[in-house]
């Protein structure tokens, strides 16, 4: 965490199995290993079928970003492995 950080926060996703939850972190650790002016992110595995991720940003402009960016990939990424196991038709 950067020493400059006045906010931050976790965001926590627990899923069914250890295999989704290796599947979520490596999704999101490029995007966290990025560097970033106003903050950063760290992407940990608490247990074998929880993803944590720990976000820490200069001001709360560059932290409601963060936050609402680590959601919008979570939920994609959930969302594409929910219609890939339910056999859902691609789009075109």
């Amino acid at each position: 965490m950067s020493s400059d950080a006045r906010w931050t926060g976790r965001l926590e996703v627990e899923l069914d199995s250890p295999s989704a939850a290796e599947w979520l972190a490596a999704a999101l650790t490029p995007e966290s290993t990025r560097e970033v002016p106003r903050g950063g992110a760290a992407i940990e595995r608490p247990t074998p079928r929880r993803v944590d991720v720990a976000i820490w940003a200069r001001d709360a402009g560059a932290m409601r970003a963060a936050l609402n960016t680590y959601l919008g990939w979570i939920d994609l990424a959930l969302a594409t492995a929910r219609a890939a196991r339910d056999g859902a038709p691609v789009p075109p």
